[in-house]
């Protein structure tokens, strides 16, 4: 054996291993996050699942793109992306139940469970109530005139934690 090979004889090797041990793991970004799921979606050969990650893929890589830059798009941007794949999915399945399409709504519906797997968790109606009340307060809001700005501070606060639809039912009912 080469006394290369033995850690005390070698400091790259020391380096590579202690970049790959468990413990200075970093943390998944989104587009690694949906391969390893796509390589369990292929496994298992889910359509519907890998039909949605291949949506966030190529939203990714679309946003990416966008920016002329081979930098990865920022945190808040993929959380704002996938919100936006969730309500285009919404969106269609609502739809389809209005025109009572129930066969093609439920796939909607489907990927609409698989893409949120990817947002931070959801807040409650009253969570998200206590947040408008405490904007309010900061603000001193006191009618619909202030709505844009209170909407534009929960929004910041409460980014991909909750839908701003959600949000400005909330708002409008506490500025009446």
């Amino acid at each position: 054996m080469s006394p290369y090979l033995k850690p005390e004889n070698n400091p790259i090797f020391g380096f590579i291993f202690y970049i790959r041990s468990p413990k200075n793991e970093i943390i998944m970004g989104l587009q690694q996050q949906v391969m390893e799921q796509m390589k369990v979606a292929m496994k298992a050969k889910d359509k519907v699942a890998l039909e949605s990650l291949r949506a966030i893929k190529s939203a990714l890589l679309l946003a990416q793109t966008e920016t002329g830059s081979s930098e990865a798009i920022s945190e808040d941007a993929e959380i704002q992306l996938v919100q936006k794949l969730v309500k285009q999915r919404k969106d269609s399945a609502a739809i389809f139940i209005d025109q009572g399409r129930k066969d093609l709504a439920e796939p909607e519906l489907a990927q609409v469970a698989i893409i949120e797997q990817f947002l931070p968790e959801q807040l409650s109606e009253e969570e998200i109530e206590k947040v408008v009340l405490a904007t309010i307060n900061d603000t001193g809001a006191s009618g619909m005139k202030d709505m844009g700005k209170v909407m534009g501070m929960v929004s910041k606060k409460l980014a991909g934690q909750a839908d701003g639809k959600t949000i400005s039912t909330i708002v409008k009912s506490k500025l009446v």
